[in-house]
This record gives structure tokens, sequence and C-alpha cells, in this order.
């Protein structure tokens, strides 16, 4: 299963001085496995070489010019607030410049200096001031804090729109000609977020790419997937109350959850407009440099599910920055899990077996029986029945959805559990994984973490467009590693996850008629999550719930010519009712990645 290897030459081309400095850095923090995992996962094989590829994906020199040229209906003041403290030199002046160089001009940059008595740094910012009367210096000579030196280009901003910059970090010239492009096309939003990639100290390498999906509630409290470029109108950011000094060290990850919470419109722009620098004393190269700021972060998340009035527990993760809330299960609520069974008595009892070590222990389980053949079989259900376990039968051709709906008509549960007779859980509190986030109140649909027997990834999460229709990602990808940005481990909310296991609001799941039955075995479960989005309800994705999956063995293989044109046909159904959300894309990925892999690497080099 694992088609993921190793490309030694790029590693060895990275053996800078610097680059082995930080490896011992992190080879400190993580621990020698744990060490070797993340270097091999960083290090894959990829068929795109980003620094060509955003060579090739940025504007030309004519594109820059018509973007200068260009009227739209509303043009904003957009306010650039920049706290600047001990920065160096250099970093400062290549900071203004990114800004002066922007193709829209309606801003102003707002700069707090908190370091007013370092001359050079003083000296700067006048010779810039004079230069450009957009650029407005305020002093700061108490230093507070990163928080209250923002709040202090804040109060000088006067634009309609405020958007945070870093006083080390880059601006790509076309940064502020996007976002007042969607706000034109996307209705006035009030928060608003790009791509962004890291440089290098130098400016000589892009690297990196955090290529983001649209907004992501569940991902934004795992990790600040947001942080650059982030624009707010200056109205949101005047009603959230600016920056919180409690918050220090991650208090721009506090603003975007306070203004997220509150925001008339949160619109994603999918480009490349912030590059983040990356040196000795960057979190982004050092993770463990700043811990206090991984822990003002966890604080902050804990502030958020507060203020929302969503009691969880939020802990850090072994990847800094990245974080894991734990919903608690409101009472004992009934949880009925339906199971399709023909023959197979083998696997479906090693099924049951994982079942009874749950932890959660108020279940019932419904095994519908359809057109099993082996005596043995049905020895076995005879074995088995109990007040817990109903046998019910459904006598009809094999058909995926209807076997459900079936099920469901004859379970007692608030909550359903579809779940394959060829899986095996892992995780005893898998049931308070699932019931956890499904009792929340804009939840309807979670789903697992599956793997294949030889503990290689088989399923964490669905991209609707991938290999045509839709498919799982990191497919293939060893256990231990966590994907692109940790995405294959942590929780956050996806268009669809896999009927193999998938727990449903008993109420969603009668609002959306249950699973399509013309959908006999294919993309039924993608279908009904896509429906399930379109009624505002999130689809999460827990990978604290763990299974093997042993992959369909009651089906049979998809080889006869009657198999292949049903597959077709469920292809042709699914194109033509989600014809929209095919050619627009997943809102839960991101266009500039690929379709052809499941690993989230980029699109060739060509511009699209």
């Amino acid at each position: 299963m694992n088609t993921y290897k190793i490309s030694w030459v790029k590693i060895i081309k990275k053996l800078s001085p610097y680059n082995i400095k930080k490896g011992l850095l992190y080879l400190k923090h993580f621990g020698p496995k744990e060490f070797w995992i993340r270097l091999t996962e960083r290090f894959q094989t990829d068929d795109v070489d980003y620094e060509e590829w955003y060579r090739n994906h940025r504007p030309s020199m004519e594109e820059y010019q018509e973007q200068r040229e260009q009227a739209f209906d509303y043009m904003p003041l957009i306010s650039i607030l920049v706290p600047v403290y001990h920065t160096p030199e250099e970093f400062l002046k290549q900071m203004i410049q990114s800004v002066r160089k922007q193709t829209y001009g309606n801003w102003e940059l707002c700069v707090a200096n908190a370091d007013p008595a370092d001359r050079r740094t003083a000296e700067i910012l006048a010779v810039a001031a004079s230069k450009d009367p957009r650029i407005k210096i305020t002093d700061v000579p108490e230093n507070e804090g990163i928080a209250q030196n923002t709040n202090a280009a804040l109060k000088i901003a006067a634009g309609e729109y405020v958007g945070l910059l870093d006083h080390d970090d880059l601006l790509t010239p076309d940064a502020l000609f996007e976002v007042v492009k969607a706000v034109n096309e996307q209705g006035r939003p009030e928060a608003l977020y790009s791509d962004e990639d890291k440089v290098t100290t130098d400016l000589s390498e892009h690297f990196q790419p955090h290529m983001k999906p649209d907004f992501n509630k569940d991902l934004l409290r795992s990790n600040n997937y947001i942080t650059h470029f982030f624009v707010a109108s200056k109205n949101l950011a005047d009603r959230v109350g600016g920056f919180d000094a409690a918050y220090n060290g991650a208090q721009d990850y506090d603003f975007i959850l306070r203004c997220t919470e509150q925001a008339e419109g949160i619109v994603h722009i999918p480009r490349i407009l912030y590059h983040w620098r990356v040196h000795k004393a960057s979190t982004a190269d050092n993770p463990a440099s700043k811990m206090y700021a991984f822990d003002a972060g966890k604080r902050a998340i804990e502030a958020h599910l507060k203020r929302c009035m969503e009691p969880g527990t939020v802990s850090h993760t072994k990847d800094l920055g990245f974080y894991k809330v734990k919903y608690p299960v409101k009472g004992s609520p009934l949880v009925s899990i339906i199971i399709p069974n023909k023959d197979e008595s083998e696997t479906l009892a090693q099924c049951l077996e994982s079942i009874e070590r749950s932890s959660y222990q108020n279940y019932e389980i419904i095994i519908v029986e359809n057109n099993s053949e082996k005596e043995e079989t049905f020895a076995y259900y005879e074995k088995i029945q109990s007040d817990r376990i109903r046998i019910v039968f459904w006598p009809d051709e094999f058909n995926y959805s209807a076997i459900n709906n079936f099920g469901a008509s004859e379970a007692k549960g608030d909550y359903l559990l579809l779940l394959n007779n060829d899986v095996q859980v892992i995780t005893e509190d898998w049931l308070e994984g699932l019931l956890s986030n499904c009792q929340r109140e804009d939840v309807g649909i979670v789903g697992a973490k599956l793997f294949y027997p030889d503990d290689t990834i088989q399923h964490a999460g669905i991209v609707i467009g991938i290999g045509g229709v839709a498919g799982a990602v990191f497919t293939g990808l060893p256990g231990v590693y966590s994907g692109y940005l940790h995405k294959a481990s942590i929780q956050q909310n996806l268009s669809a996850v896999t009927a193999a296991c998938m727990m449903v609001k008993r109420s969603v799941y009668e609002e959306l008629g249950g699973l399509e039955e013309k959908l006999k075995v294919a993309f039924n479960d993608v279908d009904f999550c896509l429906k399930a989005r379109d009624k505002g309800y999130l689809v999460v994705y827990n990978p604290e719930v763990k299974l093997y999956h042993y992959e369909s063995k009651s089906r049979g293989t998809e080889d006869s010519k009657e198999k292949i044109r049903r597959f077709q046909n469920e292809i042709e159904y699914m194109r033509s009712h989600w014809l929209k959300l095919l050619k627009e894309g997943d809102p839960m990925y991101n266009p500039n990645l690929t379709l052809t892999k499941w690993d989230y690497s980029l699109k060739n080099n060509l511009k699209g």
C-alpha cells in the first residue's frame, strides 16, 4: 500500500549548516523516532518543485500593470497594521517596500514602533514616511507587548479594512488587489484570508506553501491555519475589541477566533499573497523556541469555546501549534449501530468483538442480513441474538443505501452509526469520539480514521474531485505519518467522510431522506454528506476515532460488466447532481492542489 518514497537527493541538497542546526533542534524536541518520521515525511518525493511552481503562478509584469490600472466599484482604504520591535534593518526595509509595491494603491501602512530609542529604526521609518504620505508612524515607548503594540497601530488606522503584517514578513505585490477584488465579488465580507508560503532569510527560496481550505471551523480549533494574510473590516476589528494582551504570542490566533465568531462573511482567497520569513528566532522554523506562544494558543481556543458555549478540553499535540479539542458526551443517549452483512460470519464476529470492548455502553446493534447462503452464518446469528443485538432481514438485491435505510427504520436510537462488517475498532473510546461531536448543534455527520491491516491509512476523509468524482485522502500513507500540515491527524471539517464508519443524528438522517437508493454501491456516503452540508450541517473528521478496514469483503470486486455499468451510472448520477461543485472545486480542499493524487500535492507547474 505504501507508495510514499523518500528523495535522498532532495535531502542532501538541503544539508546546509542552517538546516543541520534546525534538524538538531527538531531531534532534541521530538526524539529519534519522531524526528525520523518527520524527516522522511517532509522529504517524500514530489513531482512538483514549489519554487518553480511559484514563479510560474505569480502574475507577470503585464498583469501587475493591468492591476494598477483597474478600477473597482468599491475601492476601500486598507490599513496594514505592523508592530515593530527590534526589527533587523534589512527586514524592516523589505517589509516596507513590499507594501509600497502594491498594485492596489488605496492603502496606508500603520506602524507602531515599540523601539523608538533605536535611532536606526526610527530613522528608517521617518525616511519611509517622508517619501510616502500613506505611511503613518506612532511611537510606543513603553513596549507593553505585541498585542498592545498592534492596538496602537489599529488606533491610528483610518481604513475600512485592516490587514495584519509581521514586521519581518512580506506581502506579494498583488496582495491588496486580490483582497479588494474578493471584497467586490463576494458581497463585502468582513473577514478574508489568503494562502501563504515561507521564505528564507535572504529571500532566495520560497518553500512550504500553505494551501488552505475555505473557512473550516474545526480546523481553526485545531490550528491557526488562517494566520497570514488576514484582513478584517475595521468595524469588525473594533467590535471584537482589537487585540488582547492576555494572549501575547498567540494574539493573532485569538483575534482571528473572535473575528470569525462574529464576521458577516468569511472569504478565502486561494492565492499565495504572503511570505512568512523564516529565521533563527522564528516559530515557523523552531517550534520549541516560543512555548509560551503555544500555551497562549491553547488558552485562546479555550476562551473561544467558552464564548461559543461549547464545553471542551484543549490539549497540545506532539506537533506544537496543533491542538486537540475533546468534547464531553452529554447524557447517555442510545446509539444504533447498523451493520449490513452477507455471510462472512468470521469477519462480522471480529467486528462485534471489537465493539464489545467499547468504553461507551449504551448502544444497540442492528445487523441487516442480506441474502446469506451459508448455514454457519445463520447459526452465528442464533448465537449472538440478544436484547442488544438484533437481526433484521433485507431480502432484495444488494443496495447499500436501501439496506442502511431499512436498518435505520428499525433503529431506536437518536444517533445512527453506519458501520461496515469488515471493520475492527482500535480505540475503545471511539463511540465517545463520534457521539460528542455529533451532539454539537451545528454538526450533522462525524467520520473516523481508517487503516489497512498493514497500518497504512485507508481513509482520512474524502475530497470531492479526486479520481474524477471523490476519493479518500492520504491513502497508503504510513499510519505514523501525520500528512500535509498534519491534516491526517487533526480534527477538521470536510466535505465528506466514508460510511464505513459514519455517525449521523437520526433527525438529520430523516431530514435528508436517508441514503440515495439510486446509488446502490458507490458514492452514497459522499452524496449524503454533500446534502447535509447543503443544509448547513458540518461534517467532522475525527482522527482520534481509529479502526481497521478490511475493504468490502462481502461485496466482492467490481469486475463484471453489470457492476461496471452500474458504477458508470453512479458516476453519472454524481456528475449530474453535483456538477457545480465538481466544476468549482471542493471548498474544504484548495484549487492549487492536485486531483490526481491523494497526498495534497501541488498541481502541475502550468499557470492556471
